[in-house]
C-alpha cells in the first residue's frame, strides 16, 4: 500500500506542472462548438438522489459541501449506446473527430467508425472516450455529466448505507475492485446496486465528471474556504479530511493527472440531470 500511495503522490506532483496547459483545454464544450448535435433517445433508468451535505476528501475537517437534489443514470453509458450516438453524429466518429477533442487513442479498439470490437459486449461500458465526447453524448440525450461533488456524494454509499466512509473496510474493498484487471469489459448491472440504487460505481470503470479537475481551480463552486491549488501542489494528503481513504485519493490523483482530450482504456462515464423535485 505504501508504494501505491507514493505513486499517487508522484502523479499529483507531475500534474501541477501541467496546470496551465489543462486550463486552456477543458474550459467547456460550448466554447468549442463543432456541428449541431443530433438527439438520440436514452432508455436508461435515472435515479433520484436527494442531495445533502458531504465532507470532500480535501479541505478542513469542518468543510462540508452542499449537494442539491439531482438525477443520475443507474449505470454507465454502454458500447451500444455510444455506437448509436456516433452513427447519429458522424463528427464524433473516430476518423472524423477533431484532434482538439480527443487524442489518438479515441475508440482505438473499434475496427471502423461504426463497428464495435469483435468480442466487445454491447452492454459493457464504453471506454476510450474523451471528456469532450462524453459531454457531447450527454447533451445529445438532454442530460449532462455529473459534477465531482455529485459523483462523490453517491460514491459514499455501500449497499446498505448512504454514507459508509466510516466503515473500516469501505476504502479497502473499493481499492480491491480498482485493482481488478479487465473489469471494464464486463456487462453493466451484474453486481448489486448501492444504497441509492446506483450500479457499478467502482467495479467496472473510472468515470468522467463534468468538473473532473476542479481541484486545480481556486475558489471553485465546491470551496471558497480553502485553496485547492495549494493542496494539489503541496503535501496533498496532509490536508486530507480522511488520510485513510486511499480509494478517494486514487480518484483525486487520476483526475488531476488527465486532460479533457485524454482517452483511457478503462475510463468511461454516466449521465446526470438537474431536477426541481424535492422528495420528503
Amino acid at each position: 500500500m505504501k508504494h501505491l500511495i507514493i505513486l499517487l503522490f508522484s502523479i499529483v506532483i507531475v500534474s501541477c506542472s501541467k496546470e496551465s496547459e489543462k486550463e486552456t483545454v477543458y474550459k467547456n464544450l460550448e466554447g468549442n462548438k463543432t456541428d449541431t448535435l443530433q438527439s438520440i433517445q436514452s432508455t436508461v433508468k435515472m435515479v433520484y438522489i436527494p442531495g445533502g451535505e458531504y465532507k470532500p476528501f480535501f479541505g478542513s475537517n469542518t468543510t462540508l459541501v452542499s449537494v442539491a437534489p439531482f438525477l443520475m443514470d443507474e449505470r454507465a453509458v454502454t458500447n451500444e449506446e455510444f455506437l448509436e450516438f456516433v452513427i447519429a453524429n458522424p463528427q464524433w466518429q473516430k476518423s472524423n473527430i477533431k484532434r482538439l477533442f480527443a487524442d489518438t487513442n479515441y475508440l482505438k479498439t473499434w475496427p471502423t467508425d461504426i463497428t464495435l470490437p469483435e468480442n466487445a459486449l454491447k452492454d459493457a461500458p464504453v471506454c476510450n472516450v474523451s471528456w469532450f465526447a462524453a459531454k457531447a453524448f450527454a447533451q445529445s440525450v438532454d442530460k449532462r455529466l455529473p459534477t465531482l461533488d455529485e459523483w462523490e456524494f453517491v460514491a459514499m454509499a455501500d449497499e446498505t448505507t448512504a454514507n459508509a466512509r466510516k466503515k473500516p473496510k469501505y476504502s479497502d474493498s473499493i481499492i480491491d475492485l480498482y485493482l481488478q484487471k479487465n473489469r471494464q469489459f464486463k456487462s453493466v448491472k451484474q453486481s448489486p446496486p448501492n444504497y441509492w440504487g446506483i450500479y457499478n460505481m467502482f467495479d467496472l470503470i473510472w468515470e468522467w465528471t463534468d468538473d473532473f479537475n476542479a481541484v486545480l481551480t481556486t475558489g471553485d463552486s465546491r470551496s471558497g474556504e480553502y485553496n485547492d491549488k495549494n493542496l494539489v501542489c503541496a503535501g496533498g494528503a496532509t490536508s486530507a479530511t480522511d488520510v485513510m481513504n486511499y480509494a478517494a485519493y486514487m480518484r483525486f490523483a487520476l483526475r488531476t493527472s488527465i486532460k479533457a482530450d485524454y482517452t483511457i482504456g478503462n475510463l468511461g462515464f454516466r449521465c446526470a440531470k438537474d431536477t426541481t423535485i424535492i422528495k420528503q
